[in-house]
């Protein structure tokens, strides 16, 4: 990040703690002093086994919770959650957010329609974004007529209409087969470098990590998780997600961050075992 250059997101701090289920237990700490910092036009991924709390601090970076200590900023403005979500980011769910009545063009258009977008303008952009994303053509379909990866994409359209600032993606590939889930990269990849979103991505997959991000953020095991490793991911872009993880600094990379990741990983997975 260029120096004096105001970061796109900022979380310092953050401190999550959820009331027993009874109320009368002892409070859980899912996350504990957190500090991440995303800036402008960086691929930022975050990993960490399973449960350690990814997806928490992304809903807080959406507006979607409000931590129990700690500052959001956005582009150099704190976040108030009493005052709503995060307007200048986009947030794609790892289960499809579409509205199953629907088509195609009419879910990518919804937002725009929220809005108070004319429908006429909503729908020549809707159709614009049905093509970038490979699904030109298909948007009299609904989404239970369309595959899991057509979902995807049609997902993506809905997202990056709105043009967000910044771009919150929580494992959103993970339920597809390898094939596609790959394609799937590699179209994420093509349409963020046409204008460099901000980008937080939360996935389970360490190879996913880096060969989309810049940066690589490893979480400890929960409870009270925080970060433990950043590495910067030095590898050529443009990028093809298949062909990078056969390259030797690719490989070199993954080897350097599982060494910190795997006793995390271990850790969380004995814990599950006692629970």
């Amino acid at each position: 990040m260029p120096t004096g250059e105001v970061p796109a997101l900022v979380l310092a701090d953050i401190t999550c703690r959820f009331a027993s289920r009874d109320g009368r237990g002892e409070a859980y700490t899912a996350v504990a002093d957190a500090t991440l910092t995303i800036a402008r036009g960086e691929f930022v991924s975050v990993v960490g086994p399973t449960g350690c709390g990814k997806s928490t601090l992304l809903n807080v970076a959406a507006g979607l919770l409000e931590p129990s200590s700690g500052i959001v900023e956005v582009f150099g403005e704190r976040l108030n959650v009493v005052d709503g979500v995060n307007r200048r980011a986009g947030y794609m769910f790892q289960a499809d957010a579409l509205m199953p009545w629907r088509t195609g063009i009419g879910n990518v258009m919804a937002g725009l329609e929220f809005r108070g977008v004319p429908p006429s303008e909503a729908r020549t952009l809707g159709e614009e974004w049905l093509r970038r994303v490979g699904l030109a053509g298909f948007g009299d379909r609904y989404p239970h007529q369309m595959s899991g990866g057509m979902r995807k994409r049609l997902a993506l359209a809905q997202t990056l209409i709105l043009s967000p600032d910044i771009l919150l993606m929580d494992e959103p590939f993970s339920a597809l087969d390898v094939q596609t889930r790959q394609l799937m990269e590699n179209e994420l990849l093509a349409l963020w470098a046409e204008d460099r979103k901000s980008v937080l991505f939360i996935t389970h997959d360490l190879e996913e990590a880096i060969a989309l991000s810049d940066r690589v953020v490893v979480l400890s095991a929960g409870p009270a998780t925080h970060p433990i490793g950043d590495f910067k991911v030095d590898l050529a872009r443009p990028r093809d997600v298949s062909e990078i993880r056969m390259t030797p600094a690719f490989l070199d990379l993954h080897r350097e961050i599982w060494g910190v990741m795997k006793a995390e990983v271990l850790k969380a997975y004995e814990r599950q075992k006692a629970a």
